[in-house]
């Protein structure tokens, strides 16, 4: 089967667009997902066109080999993580900005164009794509529409979902789908487009995309508060979002992840702080609306707010919030990044509760948050090579989940479902909803061969 794969590929592909070689292929195996299993694939290939994609997709069906589409392999839930002898579908090369409309606002892109390269696109039309990742840099926008990403400017500008306006999608069989418009407005027919957004290509290979873009807004300020306890932190998020606020930013880091940014970077945050709240704001007078949330924050029991004078300070604020996942990394080499999103209202429920499963399974567990949206990233940290703490953090990480569940969340509010949470989705959304996402499924790939073993 192995030959006549390969064979059929290269009759509709350049020679250059097949990678063969075990060392090579290898490496194209899996995303940055701890604990997913990854199979070998039978070849990657890197397609240029919408037609090179049909003849992959074609290819498989006749052959019924499974296609798993891939991006930069950024993913953190395994969603892009090969099966045994598969064709990895992977999109980089698909990466021109095909139109950027000032009019219509509008940019219509290829799936491997980088979410950074399109914002520094469309900023040269005084317009923003507001969807930022925090692998932004790196991350495409393919792989961003496969799990619905966010980023820290959702509290205000919302997730990918919300900018995708039309979608070509190339189907199992091969055949071109066009979803959605690219008008304001439209209503015709089910919403397709948005179906396909987060369905971390289990329905369809995306290789075209319409996005909503918005005018470039002022440069933001920044706003810090530190709290003697992170209850007092999430009173004051309770406080700023029921108070009518619109931050563009609204981020919180908890006292194991100031320290473990402490230790990276020497930024010299107070080691006493248990909870540090960032606030942004990008409206028109940003120091207007910084001094409003910083008084609810004093209100809330902060023992200091600072907020910036100007962009430099804003962003020196910030960069201990993007330093967070990599200090974390650093605190035992190896991580689990949960993404579990609750109600605001029970986002300090959600960190006490993360605190004692570390104390229970002897963990470091550290919390930073989306928390103007009550999406939450508890970071297991521990050691790889160590088979008792690995068990601890698969159990511990399970239990993150089972408590976001409880508290009315959902088990993943960015990240998707992939391999690593594929067991909790079903406890999420019940027999009846298992029941029609499968029949959905199965009308779209009726051979279940678009990224198998993913999310069902």
């Amino acid at each position: 089967m192995s030959s006549a794969l390969i064979e059929a590929l290269r009759a509709g592909l350049p020679a250059d667009a097949v990678l063969t070689d075990p060392d090579v292929t290898s490496s194209y195996a899996h995303d940055m997902a701890s604990f997913c299993a990854a199979g070998s694939p039978a070849a990657v290939v890197l397609p240029r066109t919408v037609e090179q994609v049909q003849h992959v997709l074609r290819t498989a069906t006749e052959l019924r080999v499974p296609v798993v589409p891939q991006g930069a392999r950024t993913g953190l839930s395994g969603g892009a993580n090969a099966t045994d002898g598969c064709v990895v579908l992977s999109l980089v090369k698909m990466d021109r900005i095909l139109e950027i409309n000032p009019v219509d606002r509008v940019a219509v892109v290829e799936p491997g164009v980088v979410n950074a390269a399109l914002s520094r696109a469309v900023a040269a039309h005084g317009l923003a794509y507001p969807p930022d990742p925090s692998s932004w840099e790196t991350c495409t926008i393919g792989g961003n529409i496969g799990t619905a990403s966010g980023g820290l400017c959702c509290v205000k500008y919302g997730v990918t979902a919300e900018y995708v306006l039309g979608l070509d999608v190339v189907l199992a069989d091969g055949r071109l789908l066009r979803t959605g418009r690219r008008t304001a407005k439209g209503v015709a027919g089910y919403d397709l487009t948005r179906l396909f957004v987060g369905s971390e290509g289990s329905l369809g290979v995306v290789v075209r995309a319409i996005l909503a873009l918005k005018p470039q807004p002022p440069q933001q300020l920044v706003l810090a508060a530190e709290f003697a306890s992170a209850a007092a932190a999430c009173d004051a998020v309770c406080k700023i979002m029921e108070g009518g606020h619109v931050p563009s930013l609204l981020e919180l880091m908890d006292r194991t992840t100031i320290r473990a940014v402490n230790s990276l970077a020497h930024m010299g945050l107070p080691e006493t702080t248990e909870a540090l709240l960032l606030a942004a704001f990008d409206t028109p007078d940003p120091t207007a609306d910084l001094a409003a949330v910083g008084a609810l924050c004093e209100a809330a029991g902060a023992t200091q707010v600072v907020p910036a004078e100007d962009a430099a300070e804003s962003e020196l604020l910030l960069q201990a919030r993007r330093l967070s996942l990599t200090a974390l990394e650093a605190v035992k080499g190896t991580t689990m990044i949960d993404d579990v999103c609750v109600p605001r209202s029970r986002l300090g429920d959600m960190l006490d509760g993360v605190e004692r499963i570390a104390d229970k399974y002897a963990l470091t567990i550290g919390v930073c948050a989306h928390a103007g949206d009550g999406n939450t990233h508890p970071t297991v940290c521990f050691d790889a090579a160590d088979p008792d703490e690995s068990r601890r953090a698969r159990e511990s990480f399970d239990e993150i989940m089972a408590l976001g569940l409880e508290l009315g969340g959902t088990i993943t509010g960015e990240h998707g479902v992939g391999v690593l949470k594929k067991e909790w989705l079903a406890r999420e959304l019940g027999p009846v909803g298992v029941e029609m996402q499968r029949a959905v499924k199965a009308a779209f790939d009726p051979h279940h061969l678009l990224n198998p073993g993913k999310l069902f």
